[in-house]
């Protein structure tokens, strides 16, 4: 099967180059060509357009940041819809709104392919071990295609319902996560505030019933004073305020939004746990 990749970024990279070691054909396109350099000497081919990407292919994985960009690409004068292909599967990988899923999968059926929206939930690290989480929606014959593919980039690919239903699915986790940031980095502070040193807290969390991989992981990174984004805080507050277009609404969810959306200006480019220097 030959795959093409759109999106190069934090995570688009190391999913790519999960096909490539894995044996897949890959061809990539992504608007900084530079991005391609990387896939290109692990063996995969650069396509100058998502139109002529998805005419030499069979499958096509979308990993880019938001609605506006999955337009882009799909609709544009080189896009997706432009190219003279059928019966091929254009997989969206991309945590996005259910509604720009359900219309790309109608337009793209217009045209005799089929989609699947299939967000991930996992940052760099999992991307880069094949352990990522895969939530997918669409028809079920079609998720049996391609999930093979899915399965080399994962330890979990679950089909959880039609057409956005990943994408929903996607969004109540992230709402898990900015609850889980927020929280550890209010425990944090109050136990400093306390003359609790911030390894002793974190020693005592990781070992306690409470400890996950995440208050590990972003847990080191406060001791580390380290924010590079493996998660940039401005894509939790996308992801929150898509998650309330779709109806939460709860008085945790709606906190945690206010909380994130006045620390984007400062931090917005860093991780989502740079939160704890906002508060």
């Amino acid at each position: 099967m030959n795959i093409g990749w759109i999106g190069l970024g934090n995570m688009g990279i190391p999913m790519a180059a999960q096909l490539i070691n894995a044996g897949y054909k890959v061809s990539v396109y992504n608007r900084s060509k530079d991005k391609g350099i990387e896939l290109n000497k692990l063996g995969s081919t650069i396509a100058e357009t998502p139109k002529s990407l998805l005419e030499n292919v069979d499958i096509v994985i979308i990993m880019v940041s938001d609605d506006e960009a999955i337009k882009q690409i799909f609709e544009s004068e080189n896009g997706l819809l432009s190219a003279e292909a059928s019966g091929k599967i254009i997989i969206n990988m991309s945590t996005v709104s259910p509604a720009v899923s359900k219309a790309m999968d109608q337009k793209s059926q217009q045209k005799g392919n089929a989609y699947l929206d299939a967000p991930v939930s996992g940052s760099v690290k999992q991307a880069e071990t094949g352990q990522l989480v895969i939530m997918v929606g669409g028809d079920e014959t079609v998720f049996e295609k391609a999930k093979p593919v899915l399965d080399t980039l994962g330890k979990l690919t679950l089909r959880v319902g039609e057409t956005g239903a990943g994408n929903q699915a996607k969004l109540a986790i992230n709402s898990l996560l900015a609850l889980y940031a927020q929280g550890l980095a209010e425990t944090v502070l109050f136990a400093n505030n306390n003359g609790i040193k911030t390894d002793d807290l974190l020693n005592l969390i990781n070992n306690a019933a409470i400890g996950n991989i995440f208050t590990k992981i972003k847990g080191d990174a406060i001791l580390a004073d380290h924010y590079k984004p493996a998660f940039a805080l401005k894509h939790i507050v996308k992801d929150l305020r898509l998650a309330r277009d779709e109806g939460i609404s709860s008085p945790l969810a709606e906190t945690a939004l206010k909380t994130f959306e006045s620390a984007e200006a400062a931090f917005g480019e860093e991780d989502l746990i740079a939160v704890i220097k906002s508060l």
